[in-house]
């Protein structure tokens, strides 16, 4: 019987509608890492947070529940240079620990090239910047949904060559 209200209400007040409808978007766009909760998992949410923690460049989250099923999620993130990218992987591994989430295997730290940290359900990648060019993970798994973030969760304006 709502049902049967709302769309009766939407009938007659057309303009209501879409006040609603365009205020609806506008919460979505103005989402923070905080509360990013309602389309991520905590566990995604705590690594963006410790990732951007450390300044990570680049972070981009692409669904891959359609494509893929092996994971739900890649994070994947990049830094300037190797202890950069360890200093990203090791914040992440830390934080999640903290909540009681456990990596099931770490790749790739000791070169730190690119490392891979499997989380079962999403797997992080954090890459020096060359090797993120050079592999492009973007481009291999365009056809998954790119997760909308907010700006100071992306790392854009975090890096350096943006300030000068």
């Amino acid at each position: 019987m709502k049902q049967d209200t709302s769309i009766k209400e939407r009938v007659l007040n057309p303009e209501q509608s879409a006040k609603a409808a365009s205020a609806k978007a506008r919460v979505g766009e103005t989402e923070t890492v905080d509360n990013c909760v309602e389309q991520l998992d905590e566990r995604i949410c705590a690594a963006l947070r410790a990732a951007s923690d450390k300044k990570a460049l680049d972070i981009v989250v692409l669904d891959l529940r359609e494509i893929a099923s092996f994971t739900d999620y890649f994070i994947i993130t990049s830094g300037t240079n190797v202890r950069q990218v360890q200093a990203i992987a090791d914040e992440v591994v830390e934080q999640l620990k903290k909540q009681g989430t456990r990596a099931a295997r770490v790749e790739g730290y000791k070169t730190a090239e690119w490392v891979l940290v499997d989380y079962g359900d999403f797997i992080l990648h954090v890459f020096e910047d060359k090797a993120r060019r050079f592999y492009d993970l973007e481009r291999l798994w365009r056809d998954a949904v790119r997760v909308p973030l907010p700006a100071d969760v992306t790392g854009a304006e975090s890096s350096l060559r943006n300030e000068s």
